[in-house]
């Protein structure tokens, strides 16, 4: 989990009075998370966050999932998904999604244009920079994020984003909390030793970010659709904050990645966890060096899980000859015996050293197909282990 954090004005006591330089009180907000039985923040506004004005259904523009069926691996090239419509698409309204199930939804974006303000009442978002940079403007403070960071939003944070030029966006909509693996902190919450990366990789809003505006529209996310409120003030009034949970970036270089003599399971490059499903990170990093070592993973039937690789950076080595590229995603669903590509296996023995970055995610139920998966299919993919397609 982040650490504690006290960003801007606060009063000494919790729950005292706290008035601003006229002499009236700021409001006071507990964000909290578990029914108040976990993290939680206290903010201080200078408007009231409850005065709202208006609230309108918005259509929803997520579009229908599609099964996995039949089963099969396969192959989608985000580098080929373009705008449909001549116009500037945000971070926000512009995602497309790939994939999802009941736990969660996978969507990207390339974004150009400011989003709306957001937020997400229903779950945390973990958002990956591909390519490109962002200002994301929250209730909290600002984070500027560039390729490689990872950025956690918890839920119900409002926030912005703020494109500087062509982002490419990777965005994970859970239904629960993400957050570090459990097996990497102390009982206190603190990173343990053996983690591959710490508090010193995590970046927080260091100063209230304030904004004045009235009948200010927010978008939000909720467990039946989306609503737009009209805000009497706007939400980014916070004079100052403290506590545990707020928004934070780790970049994927940060991770230190953890190596063995023989070839390491993927638990080693875990990352987040989320309600049924984890995020792993495949670093550049020296690999196996026992004398008859093969570097890239064996064949293997993750039997509870659907694998989702996204590739961003180097050349993937167990995948070498089917086509994969930077931007690709490939699908291992569980019922699917999957592994390296033929011939990889040979040529990887005596590396030593693996130039790739990879972003995977792992869900204990299976992930059925958005409509931008549909759109970027690589129809050849399921058969490039035999190199004969359906007859």
């Amino acid at each position: 989990m982040p650490y504690y954090r006290r960003v801007g004005e606060i009063p000494r006591k919790r729950h005292t009075q706290f008035r601003s330089p006229d002499g009236s009180l700021y409001a006071e907000e507990l964000m909290g998370v578990e029914g108040f039985s976990s993290d939680s923040a206290l903010l201080y506004h200078r408007f009231l966050p409850t005065a709202i004005v208006n609230a309108e259904v918005v259509e929803d523009h997520r579009g229908t999932l599609t099964p996995n069926h039949p089963l099969m691996p396969r192959h989608f090239r985000t580098q080929d998904l373009k705008s449909e419509a001549q116009h500037e698409v945000d971070a926000v309204t512009g995602r497309r999604t790939l994939f999802g199930n009941n736990d969660l939804t996978i969507a990207f974006t390339i974004a150009t244009a400011p989003s709306p303000l957001y937020r997400n009442a229903v779950g945390d978002e973990l958002i990956y920079v591909q390519t490109g940079a962002a200002t994301i403007e929250t209730i909290y403070g600002v984070l500027e994020v560039a390729d490689g960071d990872y950025v956690v939003l918890p839920t119900s944070t409002t926030y912005r984003v703020l494109p500087h030029g062509e982002t490419r966006l990777y965005i994970v909509e859970a239904t629960g909390h993400i957050g570090p693996p459990k097996r990497y902190l102390s009982t206190k919450g603190q990173f343990l030793e053996h983690a591959p990366y710490c508090e010193r990789d995590q970046r927080g809003p260091d100063e209230p970010f304030l904004a004045d505006g009235t009948d200010v529209p927010v978008l939000v996310r909720h467990r039946a659709g989306l609503t737009r409120f009209t805000y009497a003030n706007h939400p980014f009034d916070v004079v100052g904050w403290d506590g545990c949970l707020y928004p934070w970036a780790f970049n994927i270089r940060d991770f230190e990645p953890i190596t063995g003599r023989v070839h390491q399971p993927p638990p080693v490059h875990q990352t987040f966890e989320g309600p049924n499903f984890v995020v792993c990170s495949f670093c550049p990093r020296k690999v196996d060096y026992h004398p008859l070592a093969i570097p890239v993973p064996y064949n293997h039937a993750n039997v509870d899980s659907d694998e989702l690789m996204f590739y961003v950076g180097g050349n993937y080595e167990a995948r070498k000859g089917s086509g994969i590229g930077l931007g690709s995603l490939s699908l291992h669903p569980s019922g699917f015996t999957h592994g390296p590509q033929p011939g990889a296996a040979e040529a990887a023995i005596g590396t030593d050293y693996f130039d790739e970055t990879a972003v995977m995610i792992d869900t204990f139920r299976p992930l059925e197909l958005g409509e931008a998966a549909a759109t970027c299919e690589d129809p050849a993919y399921a058969w490039s282990w035999s190199g004969r397609g359906p007859e």
